[in-house]
This record gives C-alpha cells, sequence and structure tokens, in this order.
C-alpha cells in the first residue's frame, strides 16, 4: 500500500490519517483480531474517550503507585546500589535521553547495569542475549527487570507513568533502519506519557528490536493501548507485569 504525504503538527507528530497503516506482515507472531483496532486512525480513536495523558485518574494512579512502591522498596533500591558500587566502578544510575509526550525528551534513570567503559551513552547500539557490555550484577537485575526501578522518581516528577508505550532513544533502529522508516506511523505512540511497562512489554515484545515484525507489532500494541486505555487497563497490565517481568524475565 502505498502511502500519502505525512503531515506534521506543531510539535511534530505525524497525523495518522495522512499515513495509513500498513496490515502487519505475516509471520510466526500471531495476534487476535481485536487487535486489529490498533489499526485505526488517531482522529477516530481519540473521538468521544478520554484523553490518557490529561486523565486526573491516571495521574493519581501514578502518583500513589510510584510513591508507595518507592517507600516500600527502599530497602531493596539501598541494597542494589550498595551491590553495583561494590562490583563494578562508575555510578550506581545510568542517565539517558529518551522521548516523552509530544516528542519531548527528558532524561531517564536506570541502575546502571553495564561496564562504564563499555557502555553506550546515545543508546544506538542495542542490548542482546550475552552482551558482554552488561556486568555480573546487570545481568541478574535485566533479567528481573529491576534495573528499571528508578524511573519510579521519573513517574513522581511526570516524564513517565506506570503504564505506556516504553521511551525510546531518539534515532532508534529497528531491523538495521531507523524505527520511524521500518514503522511511517511510529511518532503516535508519543501522544501518551512513555510508561515503565506497557501492553507491547506483558505480550512479550520486550528488548532487542532487530526483527522488523517484532518491531512493528511492539508499535501496533502501542496505538491499541493508547485507543482502548481505562485505569482498568493500566492495573492489569502492572499486576501482569509483576508475574511476567520481575519474575520471568529475559535479561536483554
Amino acid at each position: 500500500m502505498a502511502l500519502s504525504a505525512s503531515v506534521m503538527d506543531r510539535h511534530g507528530l505525524v497525523l495518522l490519517r495522512e499515513v495509513p497503516i500498513v496490515p502487519a506482515p505475516a509471520g510466526r507472531v500471531r495476534v487476535r483480531a481485536r487487535r486489529a483496532r490498533s489499526r485505526r486512525s488517531y482522529r477516530r480513536a481519540h473521538i468521544g474517550k478520554v484523553d490518557p495523558a490529561r486523565s486526573l485518574a491516571k495521574r493519581l494512579l501514578d502518583i500513589f503507585g510510584a510513591g508507595s512502591a518507592i517507600v516500600l522498596l527502599s530497602p531493596l533500591l539501598l541494597l542494589i546500589a550498595i551491590v553495583i558500587k561494590a562490583t563494578s566502578s562508575g555510578p550506581i544510575l545510568f542517565t539517558q535521553k529518551r522521548y516523552g509526550y509530544r516528542n519531548r525528551r527528558f532524561r531517564i534513570y536506570k541502575f546502571r547495569t553495564m561496564y562504564t567503559h563499555l557502555s553506550d551513552a546515545a543508546g544506538v547500539r542495542q542490548t542482546v542475549s550475552g552482551d558482554a557490555r552488561v556486568t555480573p550484577v546487570g545481568r541478574f537485575l535485566r533479567a528481573t527487570s529491576l534495573d528499571e526501578l528508578p524511573q519510579l522518581f521519573n513517574v513522581l516528577k511526570g516524564d513517565m507513568s506506570l503504564v505506556g508505550p516504553r521511551p525510546h532513544v531518539p534515532r532508534m533502529r529497528a531491523a538495521d533502519a531507523l524505527y520511524e522508516q521500518v514503522v511511517p506511523y511510529y511518532f503516535q505512540r508519543h501522544t501518551v506519557k512513555p510508561g515503565i511497562t506497557g501492553l507491547a512489554q506483558v505480550n512479550g515484545f520486550r528488548g532487542s528490536t532487530e526483527s522488523a515484525e517484532a518491531a512493528i507489532f511492539r508499535i501496533h500494541y502501542d496505538l491499541e493501548y493508547i485507543e482502548t486505555w481505562s485505569v482498568w487497563l493500566d492495573l492489569k497490565i502492572i499486576a501482569r507485569t509483576i508475574v511476567r517481568e520481575f519474575l520471568s524475565g529475559s535479561g536483554i
């Protein structure tokens, strides 16, 4: 299907009604028919719906959830910080600029999981299974997603939400090309705040985007989340994340 000329709004977001979404490629990944809803236009998806980016209920959930988690997990956060500092040289936290709401960039916080002299500050080079840049402690933190816990402070600051599309680095690559070249409607995912976890992640799409198919399906899940958002959906994704990511993560 040929793409029509895209139109950019003042925030640099591509208006999806000008860029038809191409069908997902055939392959081993099978998506139920209800997920086709993520292919509707941005305008149609938001008529009569609550905008999650402006929802007071979502913001209150973020503040209460992140604040409570920081208090409850403070001993664990302190322990992780001590172990990181004791086992490898360098800072405890890794920070990096990521895309946020409406393409605004913010500084994300993570526990450092790589050797300082081998890390990629720009984030262009993706982590792969068995990556030599990852420390032994970092491998455990990634496998359990504990390296993401400092993003609770990003949530309190308002840069992120507990649930939303995962924040990517600018010029992130997928299938050896820029993500926005692989998925022309890529920037539509930035119409909500990025999240610590998301619908794509609890459905198995996390980690490397070396496969174009996986990269496309990840964006389809992001758009489905935006279209079907509710506080109840956020609560379900948080519950599934605790089981899937913290207890059985891949470590990538």
